[in-house]
């Protein structure tokens, strides 16, 4: 096979999101149709319109000792716990190249791309109350690697000892799916032979929250955290704001087989567009994504008769949720009639720059597994929603336990950045 088209597969899977501290025990809470949503029960969400998010199961502090957790914003945190686990999950141990490495990676062949939608704006607003209460002087001197979109990225490439390149895509909520496909070009086009890849996203914050929550974008559902979050019910009144990371490793598969490497599932491609329709409002027919989506077939080997689940992006708003349906029913045909789509976002919250990579573990572990999350909270399903698409609801669906499969892990972002990645079982 030429370097400029040579296979991926993902070797490596790890998470922290608002069900699990790891990937295996937000797996578990995804198939179980768990809730990862609550009530803010800071002093400074009293006075908020929206009083609920989906914060990480799992403190960071309760894993990264404290003073290395100081100089790391809470996203660059996320990501470092979740590459981690990616990283010892695919069977590496140590930094690429020195001397308690396992030897397995050329550091110069090693990548790392973590993206983020808002970058380290937790500690952008807090470093500035500092600068006003205390005075110039009691302003953090980690203040700026801190606060840099590219944080995430540049430490996850410190851990793993990335040399090929370290790259931070920034395209809102796409972030974390763009990124996935930017490693999977690394290694097709011979750049790389493993690439650490996926999204963060920390902004649980005042200003964050009162501003999605002012332009009516989140679920004011605050009397009913876990069940504020509901993609395609008829009553859906916006997301709910979640934190995490999810992260995956993705290598060639002659690397991988060289090293006698366990293979989740085969990375296929990635299909990339823009609505150019509003900064804010998705295009509603689906125009963009539809666009994705035939891009995505376009550049690949997938066979829409392969593709037998979905993870979509699915937020939770009146407009966006329809649109992408009526994108997939446009360019699969009756094909989409066999898509089991689950929107995991009921259950973890709308991660932003992080959920195409949590998102894109579920979708891997759903080829692995063979079964399809559900979405929760779909009381009264949208008749748009159930004209369009089979959705999994109330509790998770066995996939085919025979032949090779594919799902779609879908992501759309504010300014009409659209993102499909592809997977397949291996």
């Amino acid at each position: 096979m030429s370097p400029t088209n040579r296979t991926v597969v993902v070797t490596g899977i790890g998470a922290t999101t608002p069900l699990g501290g790891d990937a295996a025990s937000t797996w578990e809470g995804l198939v179980a149709g768990k809730s990862g949503v609550k009530a803010l029960t800071e002093e400074w969400a009293a006075d908020q319109a929206v009083r609920i998010a989906a914060r990480v199961a799992v403190e960071p502090l309760e894993v990264i000792p404290r003073p290395q957790a100081r100089k790391l914003d809470r996203s660059a945190q996320f990501a470092l716990i979740a590459a981690k686990e990616a990283w010892q999950d695919a069977g590496f141990s140590g930094k690429a190249g020195e001397a308690d490495s396992d030897g397995k990676v050329d550091p110069d062949r090693l990548g790392a791309v973590i993206a983020s939608g808002i970058g380290g704006v937790t500690t952008l607003l807090d470093q500035y109350d500092v600068l006003k209460e205390k005075g110039v002087r009691r302003v953090s001197p980690h203040t700026v690697p801190m606060l840099m979109p590219n944080s995430p990225s540049a430490n996850v490439g410190l851990l793993v000892g990335a040399r090929a390149g370290v790259h931070t895509p920034v395209s809102a909520c796409a972030s974390g799916a763009e990124a996935i496909g930017y490693a999977i070009e690394m290694i097709r086009t011979g750049r790389a032979d493993v690439v650490v890849a996926g999204g963060t996203e920390a902004a649980i914050h005042p200003l964050p929250i009162a501003a999605f929550g002012n332009m009516m974008a989140m679920s004011k559902n605050n009397d009913d955290p876990q069940g504020a979050s509901r993609p395609y019910d008829v009553a859906r009144d916006g997301f709910v704001m979640g934190e995490g990371s999810g992260v995956i490793v993705l290598e060639s598969a002659e690397h991988a087989a060289n090293r006698g490497a366990r293979v989740y599932a085969e990375a296929v491609g990635q299909g990339i567009s823009a609505d150019s329709h509003d900064i804010v409002q998705p295009e509603p027919e689906g125009r963009g994504i539809a666009h994705a989506l035939q891009n995505l077939l376009d550049s690949t080997d997938l066979n829409p008769a392969e593709i037998v689940h979905v993870n979509a992006h699915a937020t939770s708003t009146p407009a966006g949720d329809v649109a992408e349906l009526k994108a997939l029913r446009k360019v699969f045909g009756d094909d989409a009639d066999h898509f089991a789509v689950s929107a995991t976002k009921s259950m973890t919250g709308h991660l932003l720059g992080g959920a195409g990579g949590v998102e894109s573990v579920a979708a891997v572990l759903a080829l692995y597994h063979r079964i399809a999350p559900p979405t929760i909270n779909v009381e009264h399903l949208d008749p748009e929603a159930e004209a369009n698409a089979d959705i999994v609801r109330g509790e998770a669906r066995k996939l085919p336990v025979e032949g090779r499969i594919a799902a779609l892990n879908d992501s759309f972002g504010f300014g009409g950045h659209n993102v499909v990645l592809a997977f397949r079982s291996v």
